[in-house]
């Protein structure tokens, strides 16, 4: 185990709200990283789906870093443009 991950686990098991909000901010990041490589594995740039959603570069851009409080229907118009589905799955 790195160093950092060493760091995360024990500042997790003692503070609960860095867990939480370590949690909250990793599935916002995992959700634009994961709509940013299906891009790039579609070869579509940026600025493809922006043209495509009706909107702008730093709209998508936003998207793909900061991705919090993105509504269904943009995951689902972002999915779509891709030729990919939207799957959401409650675990």
């Amino acid at each position: 185990m790195s160093d950092l991950k060493k760091y995360i686990a024990k500042r997790k098991s003692v503070d609960d709200e860095f867990s939480e909000n370590f949690e909250n901010g990793y599935q916002e990041f995992k959700i634009g990283e994961m709509l940013k490589l299906a891009r790039k594995e579609t070869g579509l740039t940026q600025s493809d789906i922006a043209d495509a959603m009706h909107t702008k570069k730093s709209a998508i851009s936003r998207i793909e870093n900061h991705a919090q409080d993105i509504r269904l229907s943009t995951l689902q118009a972002f999915a779509h443009i891709m030729g990919k589905k939207l799957k959401i799955q409650l675990v």
